[in-house]
């Protein structure tokens, strides 16, 4: 039996069958590997690979810079910490708390204490330098305003250092009268405290002061 084509019918369908696997092979094209597939999802979204890239080596530079030289050749960690020694202990003694003699003549100041109390020493893990290079190594990597960074990223960093002064007499506080309490204190509730003022600036600069909240703004507005 025949086809209308004038072909067998077997013949006829495998023809078909044979043009139909020519086509779909034009037209398929060929799977990208892992690394294209990469590639091509950074530059389709090249904020958040811009503000990754610059966060990561931002952060590397510190841990270096701080690791090979602030922590070994400058008085970075002692001067941030004296400074909180002093306006935590003026600020006590201020409100009529009677302290602790620590003071060493010739010796930068660690130790601050009420008077009844064992005291406590700042360290450089709590000085808060840290906090203060993550803070701005975000708002620099985040798009925005230099003008704008310029101002924002002091003010910030003052806001935090406030922060780990007020959380320098919280823990005055629970040293004289609960010491139990001090170390779960010291490692979790102080710890949020100064993290969620941190959180509450980087919300401030991404949602209120960079260029991404004003289109977003702009856009709402006008839906």
């Amino acid at each position: 039996m025949a086809c209308l084509s004038g072909f067998p019918c077997e013949i006829a369908v495998r023809f078909k069958h044979r043009c139909v696997l020519n086509r779909t092979t034009k037209i398929s094209k060929p799977r990208m590997g892992p690394m294209e597939q990469l590639w091509k999802t950074a530059k389709e979204n090249w904020q958040l690979t811009r503000f990754l890239l610059i966060g990561f080596l931002g952060y590397l530079a510190w841990h270096l810079l701080y690791t090979f030289f602030l922590r070994e050749h400058t008085l970075l960690d002692e001067v941030v910490i004296q400074a909180l020694v002093v306006m935590a202990e003026g600020t006590m003694k201020a409100l009529g708390w009677e302290l602790l003699e620590l003071f060493e003549a010739g010796a930068w100041r660690n130790r601050i204490g009420l008077a009844g109390g064992g005291g406590l020493v700042v360290g450089t893990s709590c000085d808060g330098v840290a906090l203060f290079a993550l803070f701005a190594i975000f708002v620099m990597a985040y798009p925005g305003d230099w003008k704008r960074k310029v101002w924002f990223i002091p003010l910030g960093i003052g806001v935090i250092h406030v922060a780990n002064y007020i959380r320098v007499m919280g823990l005055m506080l629970i040293q004289r009268y609960t010491p139990e309490a001090l170390d779960f204190n010291h490692h979790y509730t102080f710890t949020v405290f100064v993290y969620a003022i941190i959180f509450g600036l980087w919300h401030l600069w991404a949602m209120k002061l960079s260029p991404v909240a004003s289109a977003v703004s702009v856009k709402t507005h006008a839906s």
